[in-house]
C-alpha cells in the first residue's frame, strides 16, 4: 500500500488534466478534420486539408502574433529584469509591498485594464487630448490602432509574469557568492555576468515562457488596441469559433498555433541551454 500511496494522491490531478486537457484536446483534434456546416452538422472525414487551408489564409495573422509576442516579450524582459533586480536586492524589508503593488491591477479585470489603456492611448483622450491641446503633439497624432499600442498593451498586462520568476530566482541567490566575486577583484558588471546572471536563467526561462505564449494568444488587446492591421490569430480563431461557426477551421488553426509555440519553446530550450538552466535551479 505504501508504494501505491505517492500515486493515489497524484491521482486527482491526472484526472483533472484528463478531464480538463486532455479530453478537449482529444475533442478539439476531431473536429479539425470534420467536414459540414453548423445548419447541417459536421462530420469526420479526416480532412488534413482543413490545416493547409487555414494556414493558407491566415498565415499573415499568424507571423503577426509571433512576431507581437516575440517584441512585447522583449519588451518585458529589459523591463522586468531591472525590476525584479532592484526588488530583490534593493527592496529591503519593503519587498512584500513592492510586489503587493505589482500585483494591485490584476484585483482589476484583465478586460477593464486593456479598456482603461484605450482611454489613455485614445487620440483627444487624457493624455494625447491634452498634449494636442497644449500644442505638444500634431493634430494628427495617434497611438491607437497601431503596433505600438498593441505591443505596449501586451507588454503591461503581462509584465508581473515576467518579473515575478525573475524575482524569484533572483532571491535565491547568496549575497556572499556575490561578495566573493569583489573580494576576487572583479567589477560590478563582470559580477554581474559571470554570477548574477548565470544563477537567475531559470527565472528568465520561465518569464519568457509564461508571457510569450499567452500574449502570442491574447484576442483581446489586438481587438481593443489594435485595428484592421494589427489583428491576431487570437482574434481570428475567436471569430471562427463565435461567428462564422466554422469549428473545423477554428480547431485547425488551435492545433497549428500550438504546434508552433510548441516548436519555439523547444528551440529556446536548447537554445538557452535546458541543462545550465536546471543546474542554476538545483544550486
Amino acid at each position: 500500500m505504501k508504494r501505491l500511496t505517492p500515486y493515489l494522491l497524484a491521482l486527482p490531478s491526472w484526472m483533472w488534466l484528463a478531464v480538463f486537457l486532455v479530453v478537449p484536446l482529444a475533442a478539439m483534434a476531431s473536429v479539425s478534420l470534420q467536414t459540414g456546416n453548423a445548419i447541417d452538422g459536421f462530420a469526420m472525414t479526416f480532412s488534413f486539408s482543413n490545416y493547409a487551408d487555414a494556414l493558407g489564409r491566415y498565415s499573415t495573422q499568424l507571423v503577426r502574433s509571433l512576431w507581437y509576442g516575440g517584441l512585447a516579450t522583449v519588451a518585458m524582459l529589459v523591463i522586468g529584469y531591472p525590476v525584479a533586480y532592484w526588488i530583490a536586492f534593493k527592496g529591503g524589508s519593503r519587498k512584500s509591498v513592492y510586489l503587493f503593488l505589482l500585483l494591485l491591477p490584476f484585483f482589476v479585470s484583465f478586460v477593464l485594464r486593456t479598456i482603461s489603456w484605450g482611454f489613455l492611448l485614445a487620440d483627444d483622450g487624457v493624455l494625447f487630448g491634452t498634449l494636442k491641446g497644449w500644442g505638444l503633439l500634431p493634430a494628427d497624432f495617434h497611438v491607437l490602432a497601431t503596433t505600438v499600442a498593441v505591443v505596449g498593451g501586451l507588454t503591461y498586462n503581462f509584465l508581473p509574469f515576467m518579473i515575478l520568476p525573475i524575482y524569484v530566482a533572483l532571491e535565491r541567490v547568496d549575497p556572499r557568492v556575490v561578495e566573493a566575486a569583489y573580494d576576487l577583484y572583479a567589477s560590478r558588471t563582470a559580477a554581474f555576468r559571470r554570477v548574477v546572471l548565470p544563477l537567475s536563467l531559470p527565472g528568465v526561462f520561465a518569464g519568457v515562457l509564461m508571457t510569450f505564449v499567452p500574449a502570442t494568444a491574447d484576442p483581446v488587446n489586438a481587438q481593443v488596441l489594435g485595428g484592421t492591421g494589427n489583428t491576431m490569430i487570437g482574434n481570428i480563431i475567436q471569430t471562427e469559433y463565435l461567428t462564422n461557426l466554422n469549428y473545423p477551421t477554428a480547431s485547425a488553426l488551435s492545433f497549428t498555433l500550438m504546434a508552433v509555440l510548441l516548436i519555439g519553446i523547444f528551440i529556446y530550450a536548447r537554445a538557452l541551454g535546458t541543462e545550465n538552466v536546471l543546474e542554476a535551479a538545483a544550486r
